[in-house]
Formats: C-alpha cells, sequence, structure tokens
C-alpha cells in the first residue's frame, strides 16, 4: 500500500488518481471530507489521529511499501503582516505534517526493511521568492529534513527524497497573479510551466526500483 497526504485536491489528488487508476493499492489523507472511500479525513498536523490510523494498519498487517507526503498549505504575503494564525498554520501541516507522517508510518516500512518516502517542498525555497518567507520556511524545513532522515533510516533500505515544483495549476495559486507566475518560470533552467502530470511522472519515477539509489535528494522541477 501506498500513502497519501493530500489526496483530496491539487497534486496529491492527481498522484492519488494516477496510481489508482493504475490498480496501485493507495490510502488517501485529506483534511477535507471525500466521498472516496480510500481517503480517510485526518489533518496531518494531528499527531494522536496519524497514529490511530497506523495502529489500524499494523493491526491488519497491511505492508505499508511507500508514502507520499503532498499535503501543504500557503499564505502570499510578506513576513511582517503575516498574522499569526496563519504562520501557525502553514507550520503545522508543510513542516510538522510532514514529520509526524514521516515519524509514524516509517516504522511500518521498517518491518518489511524497505520503503519510500516522497516529501514535497517548492522551488520558492531555493528562489526565496518575495512575499513567500513563511512558506518559503515551511518548506525548507522539509528540506533539511529530507536530507537528515535519509540518513537515519538507511540502515534499513529506505529511501527519502524530495520534490520541489515551479508553480503548478492547482488551488496554491489561487493568490497568485499571472505576471507572478511568468516572472517565477522564467528564473528557472526551463522557462515553462510544468503540469501535474509531470509530478505524477515523476513520482511514478521514484517508486520504480530502478531508481532504488537515489535517496537524500531534492528534485527541483524546471532546474534552478
Amino acid at each position: 500500500m501506498i500513502i497519501i497526504t493530500g489526496a483530496n485536491r491539487g497534486l496529491g489528488k492527481a498522484i492519488y488518481s494516477r496510481l489508482k487508476k493504475k490498480k496501485i493499492k493507495v490510502l488517501g489523507i485529506s483534511k477535507s471530507k471525500s466521498s472516496d472511500s480510500g481517503i480517510i479525513s485526518c489533518d496531518v498536523s494531528n499527531f494522536g489521529k496519524l497514529k490511530k490510523i497506523a495502529f489500524e494498519l499494523k493491526r491488519k498487517k497491511t505492508k505499508v511499501s511507500a508514502l507520499i507526503n503532498v499535503a501543504g498549505v500557503a499564505s502570499m504575503n510578506l513576513a511582517l503582516t503575516t498574522p499569526g494564525d496563519t504562520v501557525s498554520k502553514i507550520i503545522n501541516t508543510n513542516l510538522l505534517g510532514t514529520i509526524f507522517t514521516c515519524q509514524i508510518f516509517t516504522p511500518l516500512m521498517i518491518r518489511q526493511k524497505k520503503g519510500n518516502i516522497i516529501n514535497f517542498s517548492t522551488i520558492a525555497v531555493p528562489l526565496a521568492l518575495k512575499g513567500e518567507s513563511i512558506y518559503v520556511a515551511s518548506k525548507a524545513g522539509v528540506e533539511g529534513f529530507t536530507k537528515t532522515f535519509a540518513k537515519e533510516v538507511a540502515d534499513f533500505n529506505i529511501k527519502v527524497n524530495c520534490i520541489a515544483p515551479g508553480p503548478i495549476k492547482t488551488d496554491l495559486l489561487k493568490g497568485v497573479t499571472n505576471q507572478q507566475i511568468k516572472k517565477i518560470i522564467q528564473r528557472q533552467i526551463f522557462n515553462k510551466q510544468y503540469s501535474k502530470d509531470t509530478i505524477c511522472d515523476l513520482v511514478e519515477i521514484l517508486l520504480d526500483k530502478k531508481t532504488d539509489s537515489i535517496t537524500g535528494q531534492i528534485l527541483n522541477v524546471g532546474g534552478v
């Protein structure tokens, strides 16, 4: 089974749907409720509820082969004008949510001495985009965690990588103008906007056994 967070919208939904169509057993986790029986409603920053999900998987002796952490939120705003509760929401979802899911679901892979974790960051980190400092801080934390966690679980044959997309057409871009998006794309090595399908393709590549030697890497889509 592959666990996917943020599975009810945006990139998470695209990845969930892609894998499900390929008859891969997937379990989605989403803060918002879904009509899909394969998606459980749970906030990734809720450590206790995540533990209950893991307990049920362990009780049913479910073999977890991979964890894909896509759940994330953003608020395009200057740090000095970002409300405290918004800062907490971004850090709790993006950084703590990623850490919590890795802490809770990785032991299910350790039992099998094999696993695959894919976290999600953003190209906004290396570009240090103005007006996204809180979002960038949360995702920079994810990148640092990914690199270090990869070393901590290497002995269990578990690889950990991070995909950092450029601007992708999802709900996260609702507050970003076309002009702002164009400026970001112009700072990439490849000056073009990529689709959700591109990210799904990259996820499938990282899930493939042929890439078992790749771990601790941050893959910036579009290049920086």
